[in-house]
């Protein structure tokens, strides 16, 4: 059986990881979250830089953190991804998903390539920016202030993309996250990332 890398990407406030974590419990897979992969090394060079250590969106924090957090989120993806552990990988991805070589270049660090692991994608979307605005407010957390400051700069980043990685149609799905999670939506992602026969 090919190992499945399997990336939940979208916007704040969407719901990934509590997605992915929900699916990763029932069926006993590993999360890596950019989020947490990058908190402490993101705070130490914001604060070295005598920057907000609480920002996570703003020019300044691209330029001295963001590449860094993918680096250290893909390199221990894709250590597991070697050791034939499959995984669910969370994060915004996107310049990444733009770039039609880069999950290629990435795989080939391992000697892999899209042929021998199965990778998928879900989009997890939300109905509207509101939404995206309501969801960010009511977790109440300070790594989102800086969003919510920058709102109308920042929503720009919430639209629909289109993955350019060479992978099948049917190993990207798009998932509404706008309501509350159900039973039959757990199950229809469960069988796009394991397939018909999932339980």
């Amino acid at each position: 059986m090919m190992r499945k890398l399997v990336f939940f990407v979208g916007g704040a406030g969407a719901g990934k990881t509590t997605l992915a974590k929900t699916l990763a419990r029932k069926r006993e897979v590993a999360v890596i979250d950019m989020d947490t992969v990058l908190r402490p090394a993101a705070v130490a060079l914001m604060t070295q830089a005598g920057l907000d250590p609480s920002d996570r969106d703003s020019d300044s924090y691209k330029a001295l953190c963001r590449d860094l957090g993918y680096r250290l989120t893909m390199d221990a993806a894709l250590e597991n991804i070697a050791n034939e552990v499959d995984m669910f990988v969370v994060g915004p991805f996107t310049k990444e998903t733009e770039a039609s070589d880069w999950i290629e270049q990435e795989l080939s660090a391992i000697g892999a390539s899209v042929s021998d692991v199965d990778v998928r994608v879900v989009f997890v979307q939300l109905r509207d920016d509101r939404l995206h605005h309501e969801r960010i407010k009511q977790r109440g957390l300070e790594l989102d202030q800086y969003k919510l400051d920058n709102w109308t700069a920042f929503s720009r980043a919430l639209v629909k993309r289109e993955l350019k990685w060479p992978i099948a149609s049917s190993s990207v799905l798009y998932f509404d996250n706008s309501e509350t999670l159900t039973a039959e939506k757990l199950t229809a992602l469960e069988q796009f990332v394991f397939g018909e026969g999932a339980s």
